[in-house]
């Protein structure tokens, strides 16, 4: 979704009306949808090939994939391709884009409401591209790592390694709970949106309802 957003982010601060004309709110619900089912599809293999087993060495449970065709197939492709080396390649690239459109705005006949609004939309996209960035490539670096073939056996090597990918990780999940905060940083109009509807409408409508309920018919 953040690799839509940012192609999206670009083609509406484009100079050119045809790739303009690809920003729309049909397309991306259209879009939006496809990545659902997309990713909903990829993820059922996972409840067939994903087991609950028990480590020899530490007898510990953990859940992992008793295949060794679809384990490979879980690093190498979803792990370093789809959730790490794709994404972050298309939000860099078309962040970067984005960002040299929105310094040109200036030079172009655009109303100011408009150039405003796209300034604060592109600098939020590319706060969460370069927060992304950040924490998806150590994870995807050390799983790459953690899987070489050419690993040694050093168990010390070994352990640091599963320290690494276990801060990796918790780094990694930062995706799923950075976007309001990054949003509310990065974005003014974001900021007073929320207080708006906190306070202005869902805290005068709970007033509204204690007093009806607190109030007593004659």
């Amino acid at each position: 979704m953040i690799s839509l957003a940012t192609i999206d982010q670009y083609l509406a601060t484009c100079s050119h009306p045809s790739l303009q004309h690809w920003s729309n709110i049909k397309l991306a619900h259209r879009l939006s949808v496809a990545v659902i089912i997309f990713w909903i599809l990829l993820g059922i293999p996972y409840m067939i090939y994903f087991n609950i087993i028990e480590q020899s060495t530490s007898h510990k449970l953990i859940c992992t994939s008793t295949n060794a065709a679809f384990f490979r197939y879980h690093v190498y492709v979803y792990i370093i391709s789809l959730a790490g080396a794709i994404p972050v390649t298309i939000t860099v690239l078309f962040g970067s884009l984005a960002y040299r459109n929105v310094q040109q705005l200036a030079y172009r006949t655009v109303p100011l409401v408009r150039r405003e609004l796209d300034k604060q939309l592109t600098t939020m996209v590319l706060v969460q591209v370069v927060h992304n960035f950040f924490i998806t490539i150590p994870y995807t670096i050390v799983t790459a790592i953690i899987n070489s073939p050419i690993l040694p056996n050093d168990p010390i090597i070994v352990a640091e390694l599963q320290f690494a990918n276990i801060i990796t990780i918790y780094l990694y999940y930062l995706n799923y709970v950075s976007p309001f905060h990054i949003y509310l940083g990065a974005s003014e109009r974001f900021r007073h949106q929320l207080i708006y509807v906190l306070f202005e409408i869902h805290l005068k409508r709970w007033r509204r309802r204690k007093v009806n309920v607190d109030q007593v018919s004659p």
